[in-house]
């Protein structure tokens, strides 16, 4: 038999596939605030598990051929609400994927609804602090232009935390955390709550 490589590479492909093949066809959605990690977060967990990743930002902004900002600008907020709630209730009809949704998608009852009866939520929760570090980095925030940023993130978060609560099936704090961290404590998390192990 072959020897593995050094750092024991055979080891985790073994470990990976077995995560793969407990999860199966199940769905992993990572809820939360902007700012919160999400799609790094959900990459990282989807590599881990062997499962695609899917953003709900970035499939929106493939189907229209138009970034956030653009659908914002000409659609308003509730527009791009209504396209958010299309693509999210498609993609959750998918099974065995990771997929990182937006900000406000949990806004919509259907998605809600979707997102809870469709698969596994965890809610990335960070603080608002941290939201403005890390959402300040990029002009891809319609929400944000404009105004003062913290306090605009401080309330969306008094309309939209219950929201994410009420969906989700574990809440996983990302504050000063690292993203492996955070995506092997969801791996941890899930494999708990479904007796794997």
């Amino acid at each position: 038999m072959k020897r593995p490589p050094s750092g024991g590479r055979f080891v985790f492909r073994a470990r990976r596939g077995m995560l793969a093949a407990m999860i199966g066809t199940q769905n992993i959605f990572l809820v939360g605030p902007m700012g919160s990690g999400k799609t790094a977060v959900g990459r990282r967990l989807a590599r881990l598990l062997d499962l695609p990743f899917i953003d709900s930002d970035h499939e929106m902004e493939v189907r229209t051929g138009a970034d956030i900002p653009l659908i914002f600008e000409r659609e308003g907020e509730a527009g791009f609400r209504r396209r958010e709630a299309e693509v999210i209730a498609d993609l959750t009809t998918r099974t065995g994927i990771v997929l990182a949704t937006g900000g406000g998608a949990v806004l919509s009852p259907e998605s809600r609804q979707h997102l809870k009866s469709r698969g596994w939520v965890v809610y990335l929760e960070t603080s608002v602090a941290q939201q403005a570090e890390r959402a300040g980095r990029t002009r891809h925030r319609p929400l944000l232009n404009g105004g003062d940023p913290r306090a605009r993130l401080e309330a969306l978060m008094v309309i939209r935390e219950p929201l994410y609560r009420e969906v989700a099936d574990v809440a996983m704090t990302t504050t000063r955390k690292r993203v492996p961290t955070v995506a092997g404590q969801i791996v941890q998390a899930w494999r708990l709550a479904h007796n794997a192990g």
